[in-house]
């Protein structure tokens, strides 16, 4: 064989090595996952009866016309409006190239209303039948979130290679779980709260797979997630029957009950899902944070390190862990709730406090991030207990162990 022939089959073998056999039977088992859970869960026959839109990308080309006028209402109120005139090249679609004529219609009464377009915005249309004009709907945002998510993706893979890699195949993986399973598995009427932690699982199990590898920093993580898990799961069931939660939080629970489909949606379960999954990313990193700092300390150590201070080391970890992941939990809850935060305290004078304070609003929103936070109080004593176990034996070294992986 050639010296060509030769060098290939050697960049072949170093490719195809065991740690990409094995990402490649992982990628292939949440597939199969995915396929047959979007097949159990996708059940929905109803075809939901909304009106049909062709809503068009366009860019605008030139504002053409500008018209404003003031309507008097009484007592002095007056409302102002707005009428934006312009030419636009659409960019999507049968008629993508065509000049066409539309309008921005500000409405003074409307309480928040876009900003005025101008000439290159890129934007949203629709044509309405009634008036014989194009009509503005919105701006196009998704572009810049791609080429945002675009540069964060080309910085993982930068710093993180094979790892960064992986980490962006698990998040991929995640999102087709809740979009392929957990939301049809919902619409279908299939049970939420099992729905719910098979996919708690499977986003553990999945990725720490793919981004750490079959080894004992990955099992260790696994189990002491799991552990936490488990614990937030049982303690918000429990919790939802002693508040006698009725599931109604926002506006958008109201709006499910009056789905047009055959099983009506459980609200509480709803509330139960989204406070375990929202509280599995807090729980995984923790766990992996200890198995991860437990195993670094084992192969500094000179000596071989017994059950007892490899579970006093994690637990000094955790100790450490835990007030700014804590700190994390609590402000991200914080931030996606801030119009409620500042709504709570406009009234907090206006209404008593033990009334503000028991709405259900509120009392979910102490709930998220309290079940997520005794679910990192789990996970931090069983990650270091099964670290102690795993871990504690003969000296391992460093490179036995990555290769493996």
């Amino acid at each position: 064989m050639c010296s060509k022939g030769r060098n290939v089959m050697k960049f072949l073998e170093k490719f195809f090595d065991k740690s990409f056999r094995f990402t490649l039977i992982v990628w292939a088992a949440c597939i199969t996952f995915l396929f047959f859970g979007n097949m159990v869960a996708d059940t929905l026959d109803i075809v939901p009866d909304v009106d049909e839109f062709d809503v068009i990308s366009a860019v605008i080309t030139e504002i053409t016309d500008i018209e404003e006028w003031d309507q008097e209402m009484g007592t002095g109120f007056v409302i102002s409006s707005t009428l934006i005139t312009f030419n636009a090249r659409i960019t999507g679609g049968e008629m993508r190239g065509r000049q066409v004529i539309a309008e921005q219609f500000l409405d003074g009464w409307t309480i928040a209303t876009a900003r005025e377009v101008e000439a290159g915005d890129r934007i949203l249309i629709i044509y309405n039948d009634f008036n014989g004009v194009f009509e503005f709907v919105d701006y196009v945002r998704i572009n810049y979130i791609i080429i945002l998510g675009a540069i964060f993706f080309a910085l993982m893979l930068l710093f993180g290679g094979k790892k960064g890699l992986n980490s962006i195949v698990a998040l991929g993986f995640t999102c087709m779980a809740i979009f392929m399973v957990l939301v049809p598995a919902i619409l279908g009427g299939r049970n939420i709260y099992l729905t719910a932690i098979v996919i708690c699982v499977f986003i553990i199990v999945s990725t720490l797979l793919m981004v750490i590898g079959p080894n004992k920093k990955a099992l260790s993580a696994m189990l002491g997630c799991l552990g936490g898990v488990i614990l937030a799961a049982g303690l918000m069931f429990f919790m939802d029957v002693i508040l006698n939660l009725t599931g109604i939080v926002d506006h958008d629970s109201q709006f499910l009950l009056a789905l047009p489909i055959e099983n009506q949606i459980s609200l509480n379960a709803i509330v139960f899902a989204g406070v375990i999954i929202g509280a599995v990313g807090a729980v995984m990193d923790v766990a992996m944070s200890i198995s991860s700092s437990l195993w670094e300390v084992k192969l500094a150590s000179p000596d071989d390190m017994s059950f007892s201070k490899i579970f006093k080391s994690g637990i000094n970890i955790g100790k450490d862990i835990m007030g700014t992941m804590l700190n994390t939990l609590i402000l991200a809850y914080i931030g996606s709730s801030l119009s409620l935060i500042l709504l709570m305290s406009f009234y907090f004078n206006a209404t008593s406090f033990v009334e503000l304070f028991n709405r259900e609003m509120i009392v979910v929103e102490f709930l998220r991030a309290l079940i997520g936070s005794f679910g990192i109080f789990l996970a931090v004593p069983l990650t270091s207990g099964i670290c102690g176990w795993l871990y504690a034996g003969e000296k391992e070294h460093r490179e036995e162990y990555d290769s493996n992986w």
